[in-house]
């Protein structure tokens, strides 16, 4: 297992009225990191949308533990916490890392993959798998 991490700037506009990251933009921040993984290896939104195949999310929990201001050097990491064998169903888990050491929120989010055309649940195309058995933590329900 590998982690993958991804750098993100906080923005004014990412801040609350009291001056720390407000509470969606921790959301923002995990489908930013999916997104630019999935994307910087290949499962592009063209591949996606010329396999008519999508995510979906059942289930996304925030769990908040320190706040982040203005200033703090932040990352996010993803991993794969577990997945059923055809992987059309999957757990993942985002740390948010603030200032190298610190956790600040821990994201968990279950999910599928869906087909646009026929708008139910599908198994992903192999290439997915291989993919996400980068981050994996666990394959196997």
């Amino acid at each position: 297992m590998s982690d993958y991490f991804k750098q993100v700037e906080i923005r004014w506009s990412d801040l609350d009225p009291n001056f720390h990251l407000r509470h969606s933009a921790y959301y923002d921040f995990g489908a930013y990191s999916r997104v630019s993984f999935m994307n910087e290896n290949g499962i592009t939104p063209q591949v996606l949308s010329n396999a008519h195949i999508g995510p979906v999310i059942f289930r996304e929990e925030c769990v908040f533990r320190k706040e982040i201001k203005f200033g703090d050097q932040v990352k996010i990491n993803l991993k794969l916490a577990k997945s059923n064998d055809d992987f059309s169903r999957w757990t993942m888990v985002h740390e948010i890392w603030k200032n190298e050491n610190t956790l600040s929120a821990v994201i968990t989010l279950d999910g599928a993959w869906m087909d646009t055309v026929h708008r139910k649940l599908t198994v992903p195309p192999q290439a997915f798998k291989d993919l996400f058995s980068i981050i994996s933590n666990d394959t196997g329900e």
